[in-house]
C-alpha cells in the first residue's frame, strides 16, 4: 500500500497496486457531504485518472457510514451566507456525472448509511457491493428536500421504476439485501469485509484495464442517455468504429491467432 496525498482531512487517498481507493473521511458527520469533501474527490478523481498505473478506483467510507448525504449544517450554512445551496449541489451533480464518464471502472463499497448524496455517488459507480444491514435509501423527503444529485435520474433506471418510486416518494431506507434482487448490487459482503470484497472486484476490473474497457464503459454511459433503442445502436457502432481506428485493434487479433496456432 502507498499513501498518497490527500484531499486535507476529508479524504484519505491510497494506492493498492493499480487500485487507487478514496476513503472518505468525515466519520463524526457520517461523511456527510460539504464543500471540501466534494471537491477534494472530484480532484482525487482528476488525479488517478491521470496516472498511468492507476487501472480502477474504489471508494468507500471511514467510521460508521459510507455516506449519510449532503450535510445539512452546510446547507444551512450556505443559505444563511447569500440564499442559495444550489451552487453546492451542482458540484456534487458535477461529481456523480464524473464519476459516470470516467474512463475507470469505479467500484464503491457501502456499510452503514447509503443515503441521499451517499446514494447518488453509489449509483454513479459500475459496481457496487455492501454488507449486511447497510441501509440504502434516497432520504430527501424526510428533511423536506428533493434530490439535486442525480436520484431522480438514476434511481428507476438503475433500481427499476417500482423501488425507485417506493425510495423516492416514501423516503424509505431499506437494508442492502432488499437491493440484490434490483440488480444493482453486485454481491452483500460480511460485516466488517466490504471494503475486502470491493478491493477484490476492483483488482478484476484492473486486470481487465485496456482501452476497450474504457470506451465500453463511456458507451454504456451514452446508452443510458439514449432515447431509442435505434440510437444507441447507432451509438454502439460509432464507439466501434472509433476505437478499431484509434488502437490497433487488428495487431491485438493477428496476435491471438499466432499464439492460437503456437499453442
Amino acid at each position: 500500500m502507498k499513501n498518497l496525498p490527500s484531499g486535507g482531512d476529508v479524504l484519505r487517498c491510497e494506492q493498492h497496486g493499480p487500485v487507487r481507493r478514496l476513503v472518505l473521511h468525515r466519520p463524526a458527520q457520517r461523511n456527510a457531504l460539504n464543500a471540501a469533501l466534494v471537491d477534494a474527490l472530484t480532484a482525487a478523481l482528476d488525479e488517478a485518472e491521470q496516472d498511468p498505473a492507476t487501472r480502477a478506483l474504489l471508494i468507500h467510507g471511514s467510521g460508521p457510514s459510507f455516506c449519510a448525504g449532503a450535510d445539512l449544517k452546510h446547507l444551512l450554512d450556505l443559505h444563511e451566507a447569500d440564499g442559495d445551496p444550489v451552487p453546492f449541489l451542482r458540484t456534487v451533480s458535477a461529481l456523480t456525472r464524473r464519476i459516470e464518464l470516467s474512463p475507470l471502472p469505479v467500484v464503491a463499497a457501502l456499510h452503514g448509511h447509503a443515503v441521499a448524496g451517499g446514494l447518488e455517488i453509489a449509483l454513479a459507480c459500475d459496481v457496487v457491493v455492501a454488507e449486511t444491514g447497510t441501509l440504502i435509501g434516497d432520504g430527501h423527503l424526510r428533511h423536506h428536500l428533493v434530490p439535486g444529485a442525480g436520484s431522480s435520474v438514476r434511481m428507476r433506471r438503475k433500481l427499476g421504476d417500482s423501488l425507485g418510486r417506493w425510495l423516492a416518494l416514501s423516503g424509505d431506507l431499506l437494508p442492502a439485501e432488499r437491493f440484490l434482487a434490483a440488480g444493482w448490487l453486485h454481491a452483500i459482503s460480511d460485516p466488517g469485509h466490504g471494503v475486502a470484497d470491493g478491493r477484490r472486484l476492483a483488482d478484476v476490473l484492473a486486470a481487465a484495464a485496456n482501452p476497450a474497457q474504457s470506451a465500453f464503459k463511456l458507451l454504456l454511459a451514452d446508452l443510458d442517455d439514449s432515447p431509442s433503442t435505434e440510437d444507441g445502436l447507432g451509438l454502439e457502432l460509432e464507439t466501434f468504429a472509433k476505437h478499431w481506428a484509434g488502437h490497433d485493434v487488428a495487431s491485438e487479433l493477428r496476435g491471438f491467432f499466432t499464439r492460437r496456432t503456437a499453442g
